[in-house]
């Protein structure tokens, strides 16, 4: 099968962060400069996962890092399953691979591992490139506030609830994708319908608390508060997010919605009847509106 010419960009990208962007931004550099197509590979789970049970919550699921890499100008994504034939590959093999695929460059960055046991490395793919003379890039280390941008950073702030700090450290909102479910319709009656999205399975869940999100639904998108949490005013017990969208109308049920989270507004917190639960909704669409006039 022949392929178009391509320069791939080597990594995980779980997150799709400021320093993945850097690296993408070569990526589509590169391309341009040669006149041909950008592409990047991921895994559709953590690679450690293979070998350890205790590897931490993802920063995006498969589905959202396709939608980021989109975003930051790739035009091919290529994912990987996690695999011990995958992950036993010599990582020379892999670059062949590759190469059959259309590749005519690589970026990395400085820190890459690939290949069995992880012995391929930046210098490896520099000689591999320099034998073919094929270009190679190889991103140094990003830092915003003397701190290295890196999904672990991140995942801190958002489980902490920082996600101001979250988002300027990734460039974008913080997204989680779910399918919008059957709840108790108790936004309904109190004036302001909800949308009950389930969360995805292994990506972190941010700290319990209210967000002021920008919330998609296919290309449109609208303002959203969305609580993160049990509900505890109603005897909640289940961990899920429910969002409001801000002049919305329509049935989401059984539909894709994309949460980008972009600002921590408050805890969750049981209140004492749902009148004062209802003053605080509106409190806190009031306050979203706010954010985003300012954003």
């Amino acid at each position: 099968m022949q392929h178009n010419k391509r320069i791939f960009a080597l990594g995980f990208f779980d997150g799709v962060h400021r320093g993945h962007q850097a690296l993408l931004s070569e990526c589509v550099r590169l391309a341009k400069a040669m006149d041909c197509e950008t592409a990047a590979i991921t895994f559709e789970r953590h690679p450690q996962s293979l070998f350890r049970t205790d590897t931490p919550p993802l920063l995006t699921t498969l589905e959202d890092r396709f939608r980021l890499l989109l975003r930051y100008g790739i035009d091919h994504v290529y994912p990987f399953p996690v695999t011990a034939e995958v992950l036993g590959k010599h990582w020379e093999v892999f670059l062949l691979e590759l190469l059959e695929c259309g590749a005519v460059g690589f970026v990395c960055g400085h820190d890459f591992r690939f290949g069995s046991r992880g012995a391929g490395d930046a210098e490896k793919l520099r000689q591999f490139c320099r034998e073919r003379k094929l270009p190679c890039v190889v991103v140094p280390e990003q830092t915003m506030d003397d701190v290295r941008i890196s999904s672990t950073y991140i995942r801190k702030q958002i489980e902490e609830g920082d996600m101001a700090t979250a988002v300027r450290f990734l460039g974008h909102g913080h997204m989680l994708t779910g399918t919008v479910v059957t709840g108790r319709k108790l936004g309904h009656k109190l004036g302001f319908p909800t949308a009950n999205i389930e969360l995805p399975e292994t990506v972190i869940v941010p700290r319990h608390g209210v967000y002021a999100c920008r919330a998609y639904v296919g290309p449109k998108s609208w303002m959203a508060v969305c609580n993160v949490g049990n509900r505890p005013t109603v005897q909640g017990h289940q961990i899920r997010t429910e969002t409001w969208l801000l002049d919305f109308e329509g049935d989401l049920y059984g539909k894709a919605v994309t949460l980008e989270f972009l600002y921590f507004l408050r805890p969750e917190c049981r209140f004492g009847s749902l009148e004062e639960l209802k003053a605080q909704v509106l409190l806190d669409a009031e306050n979203t509106r706010k954010f985003f006039e300012n954003y």
